[in-house]
């Protein structure tokens, strides 16, 4: 079976992540893409390394009234700039949006892939997580489903490469000059990522979010976000690694490790490492999830995603081990 598959956006980090695994995907055919910036070039031209069967595609003006045929399309475009035009694709084609625009929005499934797979099956319009709420969420899930922690005062440390900025519209806060050597706090109690995080701990624990911090730090690294949350709670180290064991027991993707985890485990891969800290004397449970900013955190799961509304295997195109080192 080939699905016909397109990305919008194709030009920054995401929307070239994703057509990196379309590319090699079993199952889709990738024949539309579309910028704004790269408009009228050959994929080629802008990514010198893609495989030839895409090379000489070239990249179109964004127009949602011009699409053509297609059964999934992804849209990589920055918050704010998707929901009117995405609101004008037929509801024929199926949109995965790799964007903020759709996040807990009517219509929309939240497709936090490897926690609510039977909430994402047969859906039409998916709206992908964020790469810190990836982590975050992926980490916590296990902690909320069985009641191990409080929803509430949950405190949230997070890292991420410079690539989680984004390819287009970045100032000079994030060139060589200001990002080596350097470890910079942004988005300090009001990131945009905030509201998405403390919907799905409500979610997944019925209680209530109240007290979430949520500060993330950008380092001097091109890929990778990891998150170090602090939680209040009696369980121990053991319980929380077996609890996260047995809800990810039949998850591809999730890697339960004794060992704190590592960005460079996840990198170029759809991946999700999570371990687990207890002292039960102190009421304190520290819980660390890592993904790759652009595999977990956009692209790959945005295509694990797509497998799931098109009844495919949901390992399909995402079984390629990280890169290491």
């Amino acid at each position: 079976m080939s699905l016909r598959v397109g990305i919008v956006g194709i030009s920054g980090f995401g929307g070239g992540e994703a057509m990196r695994l379309i590319a090699s995907h079993p199952s889709f055919e990738l024949i539309y893409a579309a910028g704004e910036g790269s408009a009228g070039s050959r994929l080629v031209e802008r990514f010198p390394g893609v495989p030839a069967k895409v090379a000489e595609l070239v990249i179109e003006k964004w127009d949602p009234e011009t699409l053509p045929n297609l059964d999934v399309l992804f849209a990589s475009l920055p918050t704010g700039t998707s929901a009117e035009a995405l609101a004008r694709v037929s509801k024929d084609v199926k949109i995965v949006d790799i964007g903020g625009d759709h996040r807990y929005v009517a219509g929309w499934a939240y497709g936090l892939a490897d926690v609510w797979p039977s909430q994402i099956k047969g859906q039409s319009r998916i709206a992908n997580p964020g790469c810190f709420p990836a982590a975050t969420l992926t980490a916590l899930a296990p902690l909320l489903a069985d009641k191990l922690i409080e929803p509430g005062q949950i405190v949230v440390d997070a890292k991420t490469g410079i690539s989680g900025a984004g390819r287009g519209g970045a100032d000079s806060r994030f060139g060589y000059a200001e990002s080596n050597e350097n470890l910079v706090p942004y988005g300090l109690l009001k990131h945009v990522h905030m509201p998405e995080i403390a919907t799905t701990i409500e979610r997944l624990s019925g209680g209530s979010a109240a007290g979430l911090v949520f500060t993330p730090h950008q380092v001097p690294m091109t890929r990778g976000v990891l998150v170090t949350i602090y939680c209040r709670g009696q369980a121990t180290t053991r319980q929380c690694l077996d609890a996260a064991r047995r809800f990810y027991a039949e998850r591809a993707f999730v890697r339960v490790t004794d060992a704190p985890p590592q960005t460079k485990w996840a990198a170029g891969s759809n991946l999700a490492f999570v371990s687990y800290a207890s002292d039960p004397e102190r009421s304190l449970v520290i819980a660390m999830g890592v993904v790759d900013n652009l595999g977990k955190g956009a692209a790959g799961q945005a295509v694990q995603n797509a497998n799931l509304i098109c009844g495919l295997p949901e390992t399909a195109g995402l079984d390629g081990a990280p890169v290491w080192p």
